[in-house]
């Protein structure tokens, strides 16, 4: 037994320590990157040298720790239930927890929540609001659910398209295409916000979970290829906020 600890402990050593040299290897191009433009740019050291420094080693062990996690739990958990329901053959529940999923992901999402606040603050700024806490508050919400209900949406035509073998590309321009037609109607100061939104709802929850759903219902279903089948979900995740979010905007603000 003494001699089985002790290399147990080195190789769990090992393994934690390359799983931070990774995630410190990953954040290198970031690291190099501003260090030559405050040397050599701006000429000047950093300020609080020593708490950037520590500040840079929590977040490589943190980013360490964070993909360890979506190893062990996030992604198999997202094959288990995909693999799961689609044995089941329930299409019903099966959409069910693809909206779900994409649903209870977002609308908790704190870039989501502060984007959500900010858009009101500056909507009553600019006088499209009145600038009371409970019309603010009813804007950023009716957003928030907006994003949400979107990214569900998403969720569930991105399953759909694995069951029926829809084309992505096909679903993906056309998307664009509608985008477009909305934009040109839209009030000018929901576009930039809509368009944001479609980036804020790739989270680090939204991304793992959503992936795994969809390689594991193209792995679990006959006639399926996981590489061709089971990604794409996340492009309508960051599509339809855009086309939501403008007609949100429509309803607020008017044409």
């Amino acid at each position: 037994m003494r001699s089985i600890i002790p290399s147990q402990l080195v190789r769990s050593i090992r393994y934690i320590a390359g799983r931070i040299g990774n995630a410190a290897r990953d954040l290198l191009p970031i690291v190099v990157v501003i260090a030559i433009f405050q040397l050599v740019i701006i000429r000047q050291p950093l300020p609080d040298f020593g708490t950037i420094l520590i500040g840079s080693l929590m977040v490589v062990i943190g980013l360490s720790m964070f993909i360890q996690g979506l190893e062990m739990a996030l992604f198999p958990i997202g094959e288990h239930m995909a693999h799961e329901l689609a044995r089941k053959g329930s299409l019903f529940w099966l959409l069910v927890f693809a909206f779900a999923l994409g649903f209870s992901t977002t609308v908790a999402e704190p870039a989501l929540i502060a984007v959500s606040q900010k858009s009101a603050n500056i909507a009553a700024q600019g006088g499209l609001l009145d600038n009371n806490p409970g019309t603010l508050n009813r804007y950023a919400l009716g957003l928030r659910l907006t994003v949400a209900v979107s990214v569900g949406a998403a969720i569930l035509i991105g399953v759909l398209r694995i069951l029926l073998n829809w084309p992505l590309h096909v679903m993906i321009i056309g998307g664009y295409v509608v985008v477009m037609l909305i934009t040109v109607i839209a009030p000018e100061e929901i576009i930039g916000i809509a368009y944001d939104a479609g980036g804020v709802t790739t989270s680090t929850i939204t991304v793992p979970l959503v992936t795994a759903l969809g390689v594991g219902l193209a792995t679990v279903i006959r006639g399926r290829n996981p590489l061709l089948d089971g990604f794409g979900l996340i492009a309508f995740a960051s599509l339809l906020p855009m086309i939501f979010v403008m007609v949100y905007g429509i309803t607020v603000f008017g044409i």
